[in-house]
């Protein structure tokens, strides 16, 4: 079937510092997904599932737990998720999700991603030149700048090329809900998110694309722009006048929701211009053609 992994980034999203290397943090993107996780309780009432999970984070001295609910007849999965301080101090939450999708899903310009995206941004690679993007340039999603200035369509992996880059997008701020997409045009596989903006404000799109064609696309919606240490976030404070990680306050709890829709997308559907919620439904629309694809979504978000 379709290659998707979805992990946890928390509390850490990208590579620790030097500091904290030495100090024994060794893990990329946090402890969460390191862990082994308990099921706390699973239980169905009426048309529900709801299953929960719990993990420990001791370096980090967290908790952090999950919940997730699908109901009978639904291509959705609703996740809850719950971060808590065991310190007596405030500090700041590094927290990505990673979607991360790899063939047969990810195909050459058959796979497109379509979000909720506004202002956006290339990565800078001190001392790496090298790139296929211009780096640290602002742009507006989903046409990027290459390294010698012709605009690119992001949206799919070229039709050649071998190369890897990242870019991050804000979630447009007008909206309470944002969404991200993923659809491969051709075999009709359509995978989606939707999520409160306020708590992952920013979208890092990596793409990966090798010489051996193994292709790689993250699609991480998060509390900062790009997969980098705390301190770093902390230093930048905003990007695109929006904040770059979350409080989470001495012995407290902080939370996030979203959801994942996973369908046969609609013949002659290529694009997604809009995904929202409303009496009990997700719509998604492909305007250009004229294509709607309404599921069934009876709890909100």
């Amino acid at each position: 079937g379709p290659m998707v992994g979805h992990f946890v980034c928390v509390d850490g999203f990208g590579s620790p510092s030097a500091d904290e290397r030495k100090a024994g943090i060794t893990a990329m993107h946090g402890e969460a997904y390191l862990q082994p996780w308990k099921l706390v309780s699973s239980e169905k009432q009426g048309a529900t599932t709801t299953v929960k999970f719990s993990t420990n984070l001791p370096q980090l001295q967290e908790n952090f737990s999950r919940m997730f609910q699908m109901v009978d007849g639904e291509n959705v999965i609703y996740v809850d998720s719950e971060l808590e301080s065991l310190t007596v101090f405030d500090r700041t939450a590094n927290w990505g999700e990673h979607p991360y999708l790899f063939p047969p899903f990810l195909e050459r310009q058959n796979t497109v991603v379509d979000m909720s995206g506004t202002r956006a941004r290339t990565r800078s690679y001190p001392g790496n030149p090298n790139r296929p993007l211009k780096q640290g340039q602002d742009f507006t999603w989903p046409i990027a700048p290459a390294a010698d200035g012709t605009p690119v369509d992001i949206r799919a992996a070229p039709a050649t090329g071998t190369w890897m880059a990242h870019t991050t997008t804000l979630m447009d701020p007008s909206r309470r809900l944002a969404y991200v997409t993923v659809l491969n045009t051709a075999r009709h596989y359509l995978l989606g998110y939707v999520f409160r903006r306020e708590e992952y404000p920013w979208i890092q799109n990596f793409m990966s694309y090798p010489a051996n064609d193994w292709l790689g696309r993250g699609i991480e919606f998060a509390t900062q722009p790009f997969d980098l240490p705390r301190r770093e976030m902390i230093e930048l404070n905003r990007m695109f006048d929006t904040p770059v990680y979350r409080w989470l306050p001495a012995k407290s709890k902080i939370g996030t929701r979203f959801l994942l829709f996973w369908v046969k997308s609609p013949e002659g559907m290529t694009r997604v211009d809009d995904v929202r919620m409303e009496n009990g439904k997700i719509v998604v629309e492909d305007r250009a053609a004229g294509k709607t694809l309404t599921l069934n979504a009876s709890l909100t978000l």
